[in-house]
């Protein structure tokens, strides 16, 4: 069992992690998504910015929880999720409009091969943070570090929608389905900006509780 210390440098190192691996991610994405004209795969990388964005606010959070056990969030974490959560909203705007133009012109990506590939890598990251997180989180008893672990499931949600939609389409050319696709990830990515501007008012660690 390791001491409280060597938990703390772990968590934190996830939270770093999460920040490189978003960044690569998003810059990935969103050029082939913009390459292959696939809307699914550029939002997807979109998100993995804003994600950035919500990872400098939790690595903050873990250093301020590891030196004062009881303290409650402050003015840094509070702006930045205020930042994340107008990110998330100008995101969803953007993604929907985009769609329904989509729709309404009746555009299709050239290919969405990388959308299952990045999908298909972005689960499997994501699920050994969501694990690794809870097992650190619940070694510390921290309710702020469970409730990060929470919302990481919730990239794994939106690498799953990457992934059925881009499939579908790349097996059976269904039309709209990346549109379809960007719908869904518009529903999780105005949740997660509600849940950024719930958690700026209060000291509540996460709807995903």
């Amino acid at each position: 069992m390791m001491d409280n210390k060597n938990l703390y440098k772990i968590a934190f190192g996830l939270a770093v992690f999460t920040i490189v691996y978003n960044i690569a991610e998003g810059l990935i994405s969103t050029y082939l998504g913009f390459e292959d004209e696939s809307l699914v795969l550029f939002g997807f990388g979109s998100d993995s910015f804003i994600e950035v964005i919500s990872g400098f606010g939790i690595a903050h959070m873990i250093v301020r929880i590891q030196n004062y056990p009881h303290s409650k969030r402050d003015d840094f974490e509070r702006t930045a999720l205020r930042i994340t959560g107008s990110a998330f909203y100008i995101l969803v705007f953007g993604l929907v409009i985009t769609s329904i133009y989509n729709i309404w012109t009746g555009h299709k990506p050239l290919t969405t091969f990388w959308g299952v590939v990045i999908s298909i890598i972005s689960i499997l990251i994501m699920w050994i943070l969501v694990v690794w997180k809870r097992s650190v989180g619940k070694q510390l008893n921290s309710v702020p570090i469970l409730a990060d672990a929470n919302c990481t499931l919730v990239c794994v949600y939106m690498s799953i929608i990457l992934l059925v939609s881009s499939g579908i389409y790349e097996l059976f050319g269904i039309p709209y389905i990346d549109s379809i696709g960007t719908l869904g990830l518009s529903y999780f990515a105005f949740k997660e900006g509600q849940e950024c501007f719930e958690k700026a008012k209060s000291d509540k660690n996460c709807c995903c509780d």
